[in-house]
Protein backbone atom coordinates (compact mmCIF):
# COMPACT_ATOMS: atom_id res chain seq x y z
CA UNK A 1 0.00 0.00 0.00
CA UNK A 2 1.17 3.14 -0.95
CA UNK A 3 1.90 5.83 2.30
CA UNK A 4 -1.03 8.29 2.51
CA UNK A 5 0.08 11.52 1.02
CA UNK A 6 -0.30 14.97 3.18
CA UNK A 7 -2.89 17.39 2.32
CA UNK A 8 -0.26 19.71 0.28
CA UNK A 9 0.78 16.85 -1.75
CA UNK A 10 -2.41 15.85 -2.45
CA UNK A 11 -3.41 19.36 -3.41
CA UNK A 12 -0.36 19.12 -5.18
CA UNK A 13 -1.31 16.28 -7.03
CA UNK A 14 -4.94 17.40 -7.87
CA UNK A 15 -3.31 20.74 -9.34
CA UNK A 16 -1.41 18.03 -12.07
CA UNK A 17 -4.45 16.30 -12.93
CA UNK A 18 -6.39 19.72 -14.26
CA UNK A 19 -2.93 20.50 -16.27
CA UNK A 20 -4.18 18.70 -19.11
CA UNK A 21 -3.37 20.79 -22.27
CA UNK A 22 -6.44 20.42 -24.75
CA UNK A 23 -5.03 22.12 -27.41
CA UNK A 24 -4.33 25.78 -26.53
CA UNK A 25 -0.99 25.16 -25.99
CA UNK A 26 -0.94 26.60 -22.43
CA UNK A 27 1.53 24.09 -21.00
CA UNK A 28 3.72 26.72 -20.17
CA UNK A 29 1.23 28.82 -18.37
CA UNK A 30 0.45 25.78 -16.16
CA UNK A 31 4.32 26.40 -15.31
CA UNK A 32 3.79 29.68 -14.55
CA UNK A 33 1.01 29.25 -12.18
CA UNK A 34 2.22 25.73 -10.43
CA UNK A 35 1.15 25.93 -6.35
CA UNK A 36 -1.52 28.21 -6.99
CA UNK A 37 -4.10 26.00 -6.36
CA UNK A 38 -2.81 25.46 -2.63
CA UNK A 39 -2.24 29.41 -2.36
CA UNK A 40 -5.91 29.65 -3.18
CA UNK A 41 -7.22 26.88 -1.35
CA UNK A 42 -5.27 28.02 1.80
CA UNK A 43 -6.59 31.57 1.31
CA UNK A 44 -10.42 30.35 1.47
CA UNK A 45 -9.93 27.26 4.38
CA UNK A 46 -7.91 29.54 7.16
CA UNK A 47 -9.94 32.54 6.93
CA UNK A 48 -12.72 33.05 9.68
CA UNK A 49 -16.33 34.01 8.26
CA UNK A 50 -15.57 33.87 4.68
CA UNK A 51 -18.06 35.21 2.52
CA UNK A 52 -17.31 34.77 -1.35
CA UNK A 53 -18.26 36.55 -4.40
CA UNK A 54 -18.11 34.52 -7.81
CA UNK A 55 -17.96 35.89 -11.22
CA UNK A 56 -18.04 33.78 -14.39
CA UNK A 57 -19.85 34.02 -17.80
CA UNK A 58 -18.43 34.25 -21.02
CA UNK A 59 -20.42 35.47 -23.61
CA UNK A 60 -20.40 33.42 -26.92
CA UNK A 61 -22.47 35.86 -29.55
CA UNK A 62 -21.63 33.63 -32.51
CA UNK A 63 -23.29 30.85 -30.84
CA UNK A 64 -26.42 28.88 -32.23
CA UNK A 65 -28.13 30.40 -29.84
CA UNK A 66 -26.21 33.36 -28.65
CA UNK A 67 -25.41 32.29 -25.45
CA UNK A 68 -23.26 31.40 -22.26
CA UNK A 69 -20.83 28.81 -22.72
CA UNK A 70 -20.92 25.93 -20.80
CA UNK A 71 -17.44 26.49 -19.43
CA UNK A 72 -17.85 28.77 -15.96
CA UNK A 73 -21.35 28.11 -14.81
CA UNK A 74 -21.48 24.82 -14.08
CA UNK A 75 -18.25 24.44 -12.50
CA UNK A 76 -18.94 27.76 -10.34
CA UNK A 77 -22.70 26.15 -9.80
CA UNK A 78 -20.82 23.03 -8.15
CA UNK A 79 -18.28 25.09 -6.12
CA UNK A 80 -21.16 27.54 -4.77
CA UNK A 81 -22.80 24.29 -3.44
CA UNK A 82 -19.87 23.31 -1.22
CA UNK A 83 -19.36 26.28 -0.43
CA UNK A 84 -22.42 27.10 1.14
CA UNK A 85 -22.65 23.34 2.62
CA UNK A 86 -19.83 24.06 4.67
CA UNK A 87 -20.80 27.53 5.60
CA UNK A 88 -19.32 30.15 3.56
CA UNK A 89 -21.73 32.37 2.19
CA UNK A 90 -21.84 33.09 -1.32
CA UNK A 91 -23.19 35.59 -3.97
CA UNK A 92 -22.68 35.22 -8.14
CA UNK A 93 -22.02 38.15 -10.34
CA UNK A 94 -22.43 37.86 -13.93
CA UNK A 95 -23.82 40.25 -16.54
CA UNK A 96 -27.64 40.52 -18.78
CA UNK A 97 -26.50 38.31 -21.12
CA UNK A 98 -24.97 35.62 -18.93
CA UNK A 99 -27.74 36.28 -16.50
CA UNK A 100 -29.96 33.05 -17.47
CA UNK A 101 -27.40 30.26 -17.89
CA UNK A 102 -25.91 31.37 -14.25
CA UNK A 103 -29.56 31.47 -12.88
CA UNK A 104 -30.16 28.08 -14.60
CA UNK A 105 -27.20 26.43 -13.40
CA UNK A 106 -27.13 27.68 -9.75
CA UNK A 107 -30.70 26.28 -9.39
CA UNK A 108 -29.94 22.90 -10.85
CA UNK A 109 -27.07 22.82 -8.18
CA UNK A 110 -30.16 23.58 -5.52
CA UNK A 111 -27.96 26.92 -5.06
CA UNK A 112 -31.52 29.15 -6.17
CA UNK A 113 -31.38 30.96 -2.72
CA UNK A 114 -27.10 32.09 -3.96
CA UNK A 115 -27.87 35.76 -5.15
CA UNK A 116 -27.49 36.62 -8.30
CA UNK A 117 -25.71 39.99 -8.80
CA UNK A 118 -26.08 40.98 -12.24
CA UNK A 119 -24.44 44.23 -14.13
CA UNK A 120 -25.66 45.93 -17.49
CA UNK A 121 -23.54 45.67 -19.75
CA UNK A 122 -22.16 49.37 -20.68
CA UNK A 123 -23.26 50.24 -17.34
CA UNK A 124 -21.86 51.06 -13.92
CA UNK A 125 -20.45 48.88 -11.47
CA UNK A 126 -20.57 51.14 -8.77
CA UNK A 127 -23.85 49.51 -7.11
CA UNK A 128 -22.28 46.46 -7.36
CA UNK A 129 -18.83 47.08 -5.87
CA UNK A 130 -20.72 48.79 -2.96
CA UNK A 131 -23.12 45.78 -2.55
CA UNK A 132 -20.11 42.91 -2.45
CA UNK A 133 -18.17 45.91 0.14
CA UNK A 134 -21.66 45.95 2.65
CA UNK A 135 -22.02 42.09 2.16
CA UNK A 136 -18.37 41.59 3.57
CA UNK A 137 -17.18 39.36 0.95
CA UNK A 138 -13.86 38.08 1.77
CA UNK A 139 -12.89 36.26 -1.63
CA UNK A 140 -13.42 37.15 -4.64
CA UNK A 141 -13.57 33.94 -7.29
CA UNK A 142 -13.38 34.62 -10.94
CA UNK A 143 -14.04 31.51 -13.31
CA UNK A 144 -13.81 31.99 -16.90
CA UNK A 145 -14.62 35.20 -17.48
CA UNK A 146 -13.15 37.30 -20.28
CA UNK A 147 -11.57 39.88 -19.20
CA UNK A 148 -9.75 43.10 -20.49
CA UNK A 149 -6.70 43.10 -23.09
CA UNK A 150 -4.07 45.40 -23.13
CA UNK A 151 -6.49 47.72 -25.25
CA UNK A 152 -9.01 47.73 -22.78
CA UNK A 153 -11.01 45.42 -24.62
CA UNK A 154 -12.35 41.94 -23.76
CA UNK A 155 -11.30 39.53 -26.43
CA UNK A 156 -12.28 35.78 -27.26
CA UNK A 157 -9.96 33.00 -28.17
CA UNK A 158 -10.23 34.23 -31.85
CA UNK A 159 -8.66 37.66 -31.13
CA UNK A 160 -12.31 39.18 -31.61
CA UNK A 161 -13.71 42.18 -29.45
CA UNK A 162 -16.90 41.17 -27.61
CA UNK A 163 -16.96 44.36 -25.43
CA UNK A 164 -20.78 45.09 -26.56
CA UNK A 165 -21.56 42.17 -25.28
CA UNK A 166 -19.28 41.54 -21.93
CA UNK A 167 -19.74 44.12 -19.20
CA UNK A 168 -16.15 44.66 -17.50
CA UNK A 169 -16.65 42.72 -14.22
CA UNK A 170 -12.41 42.91 -13.91
CA UNK A 171 -13.42 46.61 -12.17
CA UNK A 172 -15.40 44.42 -9.61
CA UNK A 173 -12.60 41.78 -9.05
CA UNK A 174 -10.34 44.05 -8.50
CA UNK A 175 -12.26 46.58 -6.17
CA UNK A 176 -11.41 44.93 -3.26
CA UNK A 177 -10.98 44.89 0.44
CA UNK A 178 -11.39 41.05 -0.85
CA UNK A 179 -8.81 38.45 -1.90
CA UNK A 180 -8.35 37.65 -5.46
CA UNK A 181 -8.68 34.13 -7.06
CA UNK A 182 -9.29 33.34 -10.45
CA UNK A 183 -9.26 30.23 -13.00
CA UNK A 184 -8.51 30.50 -16.41
CA UNK A 185 -7.95 28.33 -19.42
CA UNK A 186 -6.99 30.13 -22.52
CA UNK A 187 -5.11 33.21 -21.29
CA UNK A 188 -7.97 35.90 -21.98
CA UNK A 189 -9.52 35.62 -18.70
CA UNK A 190 -9.53 37.45 -15.71
CA UNK A 191 -7.15 36.96 -13.75
CA UNK A 192 -4.67 36.06 -16.37
CA UNK A 193 -3.01 39.21 -15.84
CA UNK A 194 -0.92 37.92 -13.13
CA UNK A 195 1.02 36.23 -15.48
CA UNK A 196 3.43 38.37 -18.40
CA UNK A 197 1.60 39.00 -21.79
CA UNK A 198 4.65 38.17 -23.33
CA UNK A 199 4.69 34.23 -21.84
CA UNK A 200 0.91 34.31 -23.02
CA UNK A 201 1.78 36.01 -26.28
CA UNK A 202 4.66 33.12 -26.85
CA UNK A 203 2.55 30.46 -26.56
CA UNK A 204 -1.71 30.37 -27.53
CA UNK A 205 -2.80 31.69 -30.62
CA UNK A 206 -2.90 35.71 -30.48
CA UNK A 207 -2.17 35.79 -27.69
CA UNK A 208 -1.02 38.91 -27.30
CA UNK A 209 -3.99 40.17 -28.60
CA UNK A 210 -6.12 38.74 -26.52
CA UNK A 211 -4.09 38.08 -22.70
CA UNK A 212 -5.79 39.94 -20.12
CA UNK A 213 -4.06 41.93 -17.93
CA UNK A 214 -6.25 42.12 -14.67
CA UNK A 215 -4.28 40.10 -12.27
CA UNK A 216 -5.22 37.63 -9.81
CA UNK A 217 -3.68 36.61 -5.76
CA UNK A 218 -3.84 33.08 -7.01
CA UNK A 219 -4.35 32.43 -10.58
CA UNK A 220 -5.56 28.56 -11.30
CA UNK A 221 -4.78 27.57 -14.84
CA UNK A 222 -6.75 24.73 -15.81
CA UNK A 223 -7.14 22.38 -19.05
CA UNK A 224 -10.76 23.37 -18.89
CA UNK A 225 -12.00 26.36 -16.78
CA UNK A 226 -14.62 24.09 -15.36
CA UNK A 227 -11.83 21.73 -13.71
CA UNK A 228 -10.18 24.46 -11.80
CA UNK A 229 -13.55 24.49 -9.87
CA UNK A 230 -13.54 20.86 -9.49
CA UNK A 231 -10.21 21.49 -8.34
CA UNK A 232 -10.81 23.95 -5.64
CA UNK A 233 -13.51 21.87 -4.29
CA UNK A 234 -11.29 18.94 -3.83
CA UNK A 235 -8.40 21.23 -2.65
CA UNK A 236 -10.33 22.29 -0.08
CA UNK A 237 -11.63 18.65 1.25
CA UNK A 238 -7.89 17.83 1.26
CA UNK A 239 -6.84 20.67 3.53
CA UNK A 240 -10.52 20.61 5.58
CA UNK A 241 -11.55 17.53 7.11
CA UNK A 242 -14.19 18.71 8.89
CA UNK A 243 -15.46 19.65 5.54
CA UNK A 244 -14.14 16.65 3.59
CA UNK A 245 -17.58 15.04 3.14
CA UNK A 246 -20.04 18.03 2.44
CA UNK A 247 -17.27 18.92 -0.43
CA UNK A 248 -16.88 15.68 -1.67
CA UNK A 249 -20.48 15.10 -2.56
CA UNK A 250 -20.29 17.98 -4.83
CA UNK A 251 -18.06 16.34 -6.91
CA UNK A 252 -20.63 13.94 -8.62
CA UNK A 253 -21.11 12.88 -11.90
CA UNK A 254 -24.63 12.74 -11.57
CA UNK A 255 -24.80 16.27 -10.42
CA UNK A 256 -22.27 17.57 -13.06
CA UNK A 257 -24.05 16.70 -15.91
CA UNK A 258 -27.60 17.40 -14.62
CA UNK A 259 -26.11 21.25 -13.88
CA UNK A 260 -24.69 20.68 -17.72
CA UNK A 261 -27.79 19.72 -18.93
CA UNK A 262 -30.00 22.39 -17.45
CA UNK A 263 -27.60 25.16 -18.01
CA UNK A 264 -27.80 24.57 -21.65
CA UNK A 265 -31.51 23.66 -22.02
CA UNK A 266 -33.00 26.69 -19.78
CA UNK A 267 -29.78 29.00 -19.58
CA UNK A 268 -29.39 28.75 -22.60
CA UNK A 269 -25.89 28.02 -23.18
CA UNK A 270 -23.72 26.28 -25.58
CA UNK A 271 -20.16 24.84 -25.93
CA UNK A 272 -17.60 27.50 -26.36
CA UNK A 273 -15.84 25.90 -29.04
CA UNK A 274 -18.51 24.62 -31.06
CA UNK A 275 -20.94 27.16 -30.02
CA UNK A 276 -23.84 24.26 -30.38
CA UNK A 277 -25.75 23.63 -27.50
CA UNK A 278 -24.64 20.66 -26.83
CA UNK A 279 -23.88 18.84 -23.74
CA UNK A 280 -19.99 19.20 -23.99
CA UNK A 281 -17.57 21.55 -22.84
CA UNK A 282 -14.91 22.69 -24.84
CA UNK A 283 -15.56 20.23 -27.81
CA UNK A 284 -14.83 17.61 -25.15
CA UNK A 285 -18.01 15.07 -24.11
CA UNK A 286 -18.71 15.06 -20.22
CA UNK A 287 -16.75 11.20 -20.41
CA UNK A 288 -13.27 12.88 -20.50
CA UNK A 289 -14.81 15.71 -17.56
CA UNK A 290 -15.91 12.95 -15.56
CA UNK A 291 -12.34 11.51 -15.44
CA UNK A 292 -11.32 14.83 -14.00
CA UNK A 293 -13.98 14.76 -11.49
CA UNK A 294 -13.59 11.44 -10.37
CA UNK A 295 -9.58 11.48 -10.27
CA UNK A 296 -9.62 14.52 -8.37
CA UNK A 297 -11.96 12.97 -5.87
CA UNK A 298 -10.46 9.52 -5.54
CA UNK A 299 -6.87 11.39 -4.74
CA UNK A 300 -8.53 13.32 -1.87
CA UNK A 301 -10.83 10.04 -0.49
CA UNK A 302 -7.33 7.74 -0.85
CA UNK A 303 -4.71 10.16 -0.51
CA UNK A 304 -2.82 8.70 -3.08
CA UNK A 305 -3.42 8.04 -6.85
CA UNK A 306 -5.00 4.46 -7.32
Amino acid sequence: MEMRLNPHEVVDRVEQVIHVDIGRNVTALFAAARGALWGAASALATTPSARVGLITGFYVPQGAPPAAETDGPVGTALLAKGLEAVGIPCRLATDTLCRGACAAALAAAGCSDVPLDIAAIGGPLSQLIKTWRGAAVTHAISIERCGRSADGRPRNMRGEDIGSCTAPLDDLFSAGPWDTIAVGDGGNEIGMGALSRSLIGQHVAHGEVIACVTPAQHLIVAGVSNWGAYALLGALAALREDWRLPLLACLDEGLDRAVLETTIAHGPAVDGVSRRPTPTVDNLEIAAHHRILRKIRTLVEQGHEL
